[in-house]
């Protein structure tokens, strides 16, 4: 049993034998879809509205990751809901009541080494130090693409997630609503 669901109208109505298509350019494309029919015991179609859409996108994008053959056994993917959602999953409170950045800030400031950590310790705060650095009392990390990610610790994380997503920095968190964080910074939390 294959269910397919789109938040196109059109789509699903014609592919469900609803509706004709008389649009040269969808022509092609109904007729690949009556050849794959072929290919299933049961298949259904069903229309979801634009406005409820996110996991068909989701499982569009999931969809596009995979190169199937004709014959070919497909993936089975399995999906899990969470209570809330999975961003605030990974943040984690500080046991020792230091941020997560504790140690490569130290190490940057003092250029010194922890005195219980190993050799093997210190050559990895070392490296970890290179991508990090600081301007006064803020610590950034140099992202992959030279965007600078500014550290916080857990409480910050959590706060600006709220705010976020209660929509204190407009419909998108990139500048579109109040300038309520330094411009060009994006702020980020990093796990251990």
């Amino acid at each position: 049993m294959l269910k397919v669901y789109g938040d196109s109208a059109l789509v699903i109505h014609l592919l469900m034998g609803e509706w004709e298509t008389r649009d040269h350019k969808l022509v092609p494309y109904q007729a690949y879809i009556k050849k794959l029919r072929e290919f299933f015991d049961d298949i259904s179609f069903h229309h979801i509205p634009r406005e409820e859409n996110q996991m068909t996108n989701a499982f569009a994008t999931l969809a596009s990751m995979f190169q199937l053959s004709p014959h070919g056994d497909l993936p089975y993917i399995e999906f899990r809901c969470r209570g809330k959602p999975a961003h605030c999953c990974l943040i984690e409170e500080e046991k020792d009541g230091k941020p997560w950045y504790f140690n490569i800030k130290w190490y940057i400031e003092d250029k010194e080494y922890l005195l219980e950590a190993s050799n093997n310790d210190n050559k990895t705060l070392q490296r970890l130090a290179a991508n990090f650095f600081l301007s006064g009392n803020i610590l950034y990390k140099r992202n992959h693409d030279m965007v600078l990610l500014r550290c916080v610790d857990a409480i910050k994380a959590k706060q600006m997630l709220v705010e976020v997503h209660e929509g204190s920095f407009g419909t998108y968190a990139n500048g579109h609503g109040p300038k309520n964080f330094e411009s060009g910074v994006l702020l980020a939390h990093y796990g251990e």
